[in-house]
């Protein structure tokens, strides 16, 4: 269709020119037409208009009879050979069976005529190939319109290949790259794209990722693995990276505060609770989670770091329970909780009281029999191993 409006743009401009030379000083010209009792009398500019109009009319009538017909005729033929497949049908076949074995030759066969595409397919294979260094040397073959393909693959081969520094130099440039015009229909599968590759690097470098100038763009499940990636290399992580993840919250606190899902929140207050310089954040976040809803894990936590830092305000610890007892009513944690408030301010008659509360619970279980060893650190060590050995329970850190 563009090329057909091209050609006939090429002509009008031919005939209008042709015309306005023949007319200069002649004038327009006289044409008579009679034909079956029609008349029609007009100049020759009129009648090439009208010509030129049927005849363009008459191609895109054309042109859609052979669309149909074509479409019409491959409903109907039967397929015999793989080969006499469309390159597109192909492709689609391949796609849908996920026939990766196949699909190699095919589509490098297919691409080999590509200008644009022929190297950057290529080292998509050979970086599933793990050939990193020969991947890396053929996209910087790629065609200057292929820029952005090519630094998504090199950015794929950086991350398969553990060279963060390198992967983040990119993603960080690609940031600020300015898309091309011919990507512009696409652009919102390229940014996904782009965000995808962002969440594969915050998880494989979970503490390079904080030093990026571009953040809070992960999507929640890819923010949850960084999050855990955090946790779990805690104990190897510098001065440095700490401080980088302190600023992270302090930066983005409202963000995770009122945009991220729970669970993310629930991975941040566990974070917090590894700084011990963060206490305020912490104790904001805990308040903002037990508010939303009661969450046993978080309520523990809060209560750890109350109790176990250097002088517990015993007083503020049990109204604030008490705060909480009138939201959520008969949750044994809280009871659980004022037990190790009474034992720690020698109220021993309010503690045994609470003893006889939640007989079939299992916090109240534990209490009841710590009580009963109290004067034997030995076997409440043990209590304690055996307790903890169910991840459905909780860590306790408190005497």
């Amino acid at each position: 269709m563009k090329q057909l409006l091209i050609s006939y743009a090429i002509i009008c401009v031919l005939v209008i020119a042709v015309l306005s030379l023949l007319s200069y000083g002649n004038g327009a010209g006289y044409v008579y037409v009679f034909f079956h009792g029609w008349q029609l009398q007009t100049n020759i500019w009129v009648i090439c208009g009208l010509l030129g109009l049927l005849s363009f009319l008459g191609q895109i009538l054309w042109l859609l009879c052979k669309k149909y017909l074509t479409r019409k005729k491959r409903i109907q033929t039967e397929v015999f050979s793989f080969s006499a497949l469309h390159p597109y049908e192909k492709l689609a076949i391949l796609w849908l069976l996920e026939a990766d074995q196949e699909k190699k030759g095919m589509v490098r066969g297919i691409f080999d005529q590509s200008g644009l595409l022929k190297d950057v397919v290529h080292a998509s294979f050979l970086w599933k190939q793990q050939q990193f260094d020969v991947a890396l040397n053929l996209l910087k073959e790629a065609p200057p319109n292929a820029f952005e393909l090519a630094e998504l693959q090199r950015i794929e081969l950086y991350l398969a290949n553990q060279q963060g520094l390198e992967a983040l130099t990119h993603l960080e440039f690609l940031n600020q790259h300015e898309l091309s015009p011919w990507l512009m229909d696409i652009q919102q599968g390229y940014q996904h794209k782009l965000t995808t590759l962002w969440g594969r690097f915050a998880i494989v470098f979970p503490w390079l990722y904080l030093t990026s100038t571009r953040f809070g763009h992960l999507n929640e499940t890819d923010k949850m693995q960084w999050l855990t990636q955090v946790l779990a290399t805690f104990d190897q992580a510098t001065f440095e990276d700490l401080e980088n993840l302190k600023q992270r919250y302090l930066l983005m606190r409202d963000d995770y505060i009122f945009l991220s899902i729970y669970e993310n929140k629930v991975l941040w207050l566990k974070i917090l609770a590894r700084l011990p310089e963060m206490a305020v954040e912490h104790e904001q976040l805990v308040e903002l989670l037990l508010q939303e809803r009661f969450n046993s894990e978080v309520f523990y936590m809060w209560f750890e770091q109350q109790i176990l830092c250097s002088c517990p305000d015993y007083i503020k610890i049990e109204k604030t329970i008490e705060l909480w007892e009138s939201k959520y009513s008969e949750v044994p944690i809280f009871t659980f909780a004022k037990w190790h408030i009474y034992q720690a301010t020698d109220q021993k008659e309010k503690a045994d009281q609470l003893l006889i509360l939640y007989p079939n619970h299992i916090l109240m279980s534990y209490l009841r029999v710590k009580d009963k060893i109290k004067n034997d650190e030995g076997l409440i060590q043990e209590l304690n191993v055996i307790f903890e050995s169910d991840t459905n329970f909780l860590k306790l850190n408190l005497s």
